[in-house]
């Protein structure tokens, strides 16, 4: 399939507060910013593909996420100082039953929960984001669903956790966590892939997804779930 990953969209009620709350964390560019959409860029040297776009929602969040993401860190000390800096821009401390873990879990001023893991040789080449994450409840099967759409292989299968990981090496990994819980209402996170054959929605649905609506000729975009309802954008060039 002649698709990658292009974007992790975030539903904000304030798309522009919140794009400068991830952008000063992250260390990201600003690159695009209107009421209805704002966009943060990674330098060249992050080794991140994707850009987050932040998309205008007046549908409050309301349960846990399905897909979070995780941040990496060098140190003990720049662990600390990444939650420090978190939590002075307007993200919290949160419990979503963790315990006792390494990593700190934090919501984003918005309620988006994401982690700042403790330093891990796995990561080292990540850049500031070490993984996103999703919920799966039959992880293996996602992955290999994910895995040719996004060119990634599949880099471990554990039973709790099968990751994918660019080929380059560096960026965030595409990981999916088991979970027992089903998904419930829409997601606020998802994935947009970038294709430039409109064969490609045939491709797609034979590989397991769903296609959200009816699709018109010459769409700037196709909307999907995977095989677990997890919403998804296919984008063509316009």
């Amino acid at each position: 399939m002649a698709t990658r990953l292009a974007n992790l969209v975030i539903a904000a009620e304030e798309p522009a507060r919140l794009a400068r709350f991830w952008s000063d964390l992250l260390g990201w560019q600003l690159t695009a910013k209107s009421p209805a959409e704002a966009e943060i860029q990674p330098p060249p040297d992050d080794g991140c593909d994707l850009t987050l776009v932040f998309a205008a929602t007046s549908r409050p969040k309301t349960t846990k996420n399905r897909l979070h993401l995780d941040l990496s860190s060098t140190s003990g000390e720049n662990q600390r100082e990444t939650v420090s800096r978190a939590v002075s821009s307007g993200a919290r401390p949160i419990d979503i039953g963790q315990r006792n873990v390494p990593w700190i879990v934090l919501a984003d001023p918005e309620d988006n929960e994401f982690c700042v893991l403790e330093p891990r040789e796995d990561y080292a080449n990540s850049g500031a984001i070490a993984a996103i994450v999703v919920d799966a409840q039959d992880p293996a099967r996602l992955a290999r669903f994910w895995s040719p759409l996004t060119a990634w292989p599949i880099a471990a299968d554990e039973p709790a956790i099968t990751t994918l990981r660019n080929p380059t090496g560096r960026g965030p990994t595409l990981e999916f966590l088991r979970v027992n819980t089903p998904k419930h209402g829409k997601n606020r996170l998802h994935l947009d892939l970038s294709g430039d054959d409109p064969a490609e929605t045939d491709r797609i649905q034979a590989a397991g997804a769903r296609l959200i609506g009816t699709t018109q000729p010459n769409a700037p975009q196709v909307d999907f779930t995977d095989p677990e309802d997890n919403e998804f954008r296919l984008l063509f060039p316009s």
